[in-house]
């Protein structure tokens, strides 16, 4: 099992997601297997629900089906969402790891019971995620410059934890039942950190890509907001409408700001010895705390043409300089504080 597993993650994951192949490698090995496993599960659930040669009610209906299959524990409920879902796949990567589900179910099988449950349950609330992008905003190919927005601060809260604030849940639930050295940790202090981890990367996310999101017909800027300012969601399609949400982005980069710092202490509080997994948990904040000052100081954020991410050569540079000084707080914070406040 342990080498069907290893092959798996080796073999599969660095082709749907470099960026978490990445955090994979350095992960102490007893975490790998779990961490790596449910990550597949959920890109996989993240490609049903994209895939946009179905409309949305299909899609919902194909979700259903995958959840279904977690929650009663019955890999063969998938078959058919295999054959409509996964032969539908423009990508190679993507079709393969449908068609690969079957493996993936036998490799969870073979996990302890913990595990297993808690991949489950991951599952089964990032999902509920998706189901909102489903139900709450218009099909990619029928938008026609129409824009639906989330309701409210609370329906932009609830849809980060689902499908990012979980996954901080669910990964400090599984470090500490691996980790000897985190058995001290106040678990339920650490899981509230380990979700607003989650929701701070997710908010950096939406951010970063509003632009893109808006033309597809997506706007996660809560309309309650919105309707605060004047500015209707339509309206954002417009770059020059920057000036006017200005406040409210301001305000939602400083929430973010607000969750990166229980990110950090959630980081910082991993004991040195265990510096593989600080290292796993501060790239991603690092990575975010310099894409953080790239947002706060555009003006460009509701232009299309520009992708306000930043090149690898500087993703390079970040995990070379975390490897030198992982085991020192001081060094780790210094380094996220000049990357978050490069453009202020």
């Amino acid at each position: 099992m342990a080498h069907a597993s290893s092959q798996l993650l080796s073999e599969m994951l660095p082709r749907v997601s470099r960026s978490f192949s990445l955090s994979l490698r350095i992960l102490p090995p007893s975490l790998r297997p779990a961490l790596g496993l449910a990550y597949l599960f959920c890109r996989a659930a993240d490609t049903i629900a994209d895939t946009a040669l179905l409309p949305p009610s299909q899609r919902l209906e194909q979700l259903e089906r995958y959840r279904l299959a977690f929650s009663q524990d019955d890999f063969s409920l998938l078959s058919a969402l295999q054959h409509q879902v996964g032969e539908r796949q423009h990508g190679a990567a993507e079709r393969e790891l449908l068609l690969s589900l079957g493996a993936c179910f036998d490799l969870l099988s073979g996990l302890g019971a913990d595990d297993q449950g808690r991949i489950r349950e991951l599952v089964l609330t990032l999902t509920h995620g998706m189901q909102m992008d489903l139900t709450v905003f218009p099909a990619e190919d029928e938008a026609g410059g129409r824009v639906a927005a989330l309701g409210s601060r609370r329906d932009l809260d609830r849809y980060t934890y689902y499908v990012a604030g979980c996954v901080g849940e669910f990964w400090t639930k599984t470090a500490v039942a691996h980790r000897p050295a985190l058995r001290t940790w106040p678990l339920a202090v650490m899981a509230e950190c380990g979700v607003r981890f989650g929701k701070g990367l997710q908010l950096t996310n939406i951010l970063r890509d509003l632009a893109h999101d808006l033309r597809l017909g997506r706007c996660y800027l809560p309309h309650e907001d919105l309707d605060r300012l004047g500015v209707k969601p339509e309206d954002l399609l417009k770059p020059a409408s920057l000036s006017r949400i200005q406040p409210l982005l301001d305000e939602l980069l400083d929430l973010t700001l607000a969750h990166y710092q229980a990110g950090w202490r959630y980081t910082l509080a991993i004991p040195r010895r265990e510096w593989r997994l600080r290292l796993a948990s501060a790239w991603p904040l690092l990575i975010g705390g310099s894409t953080l000052s790239r947002l706060r100081g555009s003006c460009r954020l509701l232009d299309p043409a520009v992708r306000l991410k930043i090149t690898r050569s500087q993703v390079y540079g970040i995990v070379l300089r975390s490897l030198l000084g992982v085991w020192s707080n001081r060094a780790l914070r210094h380094q996220y504080t000049r990357l978050r406040d490069r453009h202020r």
